[in-house]
C-alpha cells in the first residue's frame, strides 16, 4: 500500500509539472514537444506491457491497462496531429 500512495503521489506532481511547463511552450515549439511526448508515450507503453509479463496484483494490472490505453491515445493523436500539420505544407 505504501508504494502505491508514493506511485500515486510521483503521478500527481508529474501531471502538474507536466501542466506548468506545456503550458509556458511558444507554439513554435509544439512539434518537437509533441514527438518528445510521444516518444515517452511508447515507453509507458513498453513499462506497462512489461507489468503484464510478470505476477503481479489485479490493481497492478487494472493500472497497466489504464496506462497503455492513455499512453496508446497520445501516440495516436501525435500521429494525427503530425498528418494533419503536414498536409499544411503540402503543395496542392
Amino acid at each position: 500500500m505504501n508504494a502505491l500512495l508514493i506511485m500515486l503521489c510521483v503521478f500527481v506532481v508529474s501531471i502538474v509539472i507536466g501542466y506548468l511547463l506545456i503550458s509556458r511552450v511558444p507554439p513554435l515549439l509544439h512539434t518537437p514537444l509533441m514527438s518528445m511526448t510521444n516518444a515517452i508515450s511508447a515507453v509507458t507503453i513498453l513499462g506497462a506491457l512489461l507489468i503484464f509479463a510478470v505476477t503481479t496484483s489485479a490493481t497492478d494490472k487494472l493500472l497497466g491497462v489504464v496506462a497503455i490505453a492513455l499512453a496508446a491515445f497520445n501516440v495516436v493523436g501525435g500521429f494525427v496531429i503530425t498528418e494533419r500539420m503536414l498536409k499544411l505544407f503540402k503543395n496542392k
